[in-house]
């Protein structure tokens, strides 16, 4: 029996840079088959992707899955609404949320987890201009004072 895959496939990052996470939760996502075999490859992207809740459904937006290499004429568009499965009360709490001013559902990754494809959806609130130098310059320090450590120890 073949090994089951766990690890993260794709992430976004730069959502850690431009919002302040609140809450996260797990969701699963309806593929094509091509799609899952593209993301295995890593050959995912969510940058400037967001989640957006109509009509009693969770539609991941904006994503882009390559195309599968090795696909025929039945292979997937790369930036077509994905929608994600989630229970009803889940639904209704995100909506909640995505109607508050200054929240937004973002995707953070999408990963293996027993078998299945999971995305982690980010409740997150939008920072200032002035709030991203103050995370860089936290950055930095942490990044000089781990140097530091490191030059004494050696």
């Amino acid at each position: 029996m073949a090994k089951k895959q766990e690890g993260e496939l794709v992430s976004n990052r730069k959502a850690f840079h431009d919002y302040e996470m609140l809450d996260s939760l797990e969701a699963g996502i309806l593929l094509q088959g091509t799609e899952v075999k593209s993301l295995k490859e890593h050959g995912g992207s969510l940058q400037d992707s967001y989640i957006l809740i109509s009509h009693s459904k969770a539609l991941l937006k904006n994503t882009s899955i390559a195309p599968y290499k090795f696909g025929n004429v039945h292979n997937h568009e790369e930036r077509r609404d994905r929608e994600l499965l989630l229970h009803k009360r889940e639904l209704i709490k995100l909506k909640g949320l995505s109607q508050q001013q200054g929240l937004a559902l973002i995707p953070l990754s999408i990963y293996f987890k027993k078998g299945w494809i999971k995305v982690k959806i980010g409740i997150m609130k939008g920072k200032k201009n002035y709030d991203k130098r103050e995370s860089l310059k936290e950055k930095e320090h942490q990044r000089a004072m781990h140097r530091a450590l490191k030059a004494r120890e050696e």
